[in-house]
């Protein structure tokens, strides 16, 4: 009889702050190209985050070139991150911020919080 033991915990990435939807954040991602890595800088505003353990993670969504937008998904308990630095945290009444993958311009603009 084999023991599985499937009841552990992975330690949340220290390099992660408090994240809550709504924060304007750039997250430095550690990308594998070839033989060497580099760090990739992803700006943008936190639309998700999803709790559940091992699982936890958090979307970001950012307006590329010609309006379109990008959204990124990024597991909380990753060694892939290298730092997230919050830039501003803004007033929303809503967990998940989908209204935004609709709006465009100031629209879209989330009013900031001061705390």
């Amino acid at each position: 009889m084999v023991n599985l033991d499937l009841n552990f915990q992975t330690t949340k990435n220290p390099n992660i702050p408090d994240l809550y939807p709504g924060d304007a954040v750039s997250v430095h991602v550690r990308i594998k190209e070839g033989d060497r890595e580099r760090i990739q800088e992803f700006k943008g505003t936190v639309i998700r985050m999803r709790k559940g353990g091992n699982n936890a993670s958090f979307t970001v969504r950012r307006t590329a070139s010609n309006g379109i937008g990008v959204e990124r998904t990024f597991l909380i308990h990753s060694p892939r991150i290298d730092k997230v630095v919050i830039e501003r945290h803004t007033h929303v009444r809503r967990a998940q911020l989908y209204f935004l993958r609709q709006r465009t311009g100031k629209k879209a603009n989330l009013k900031q919080r001061f705390d």
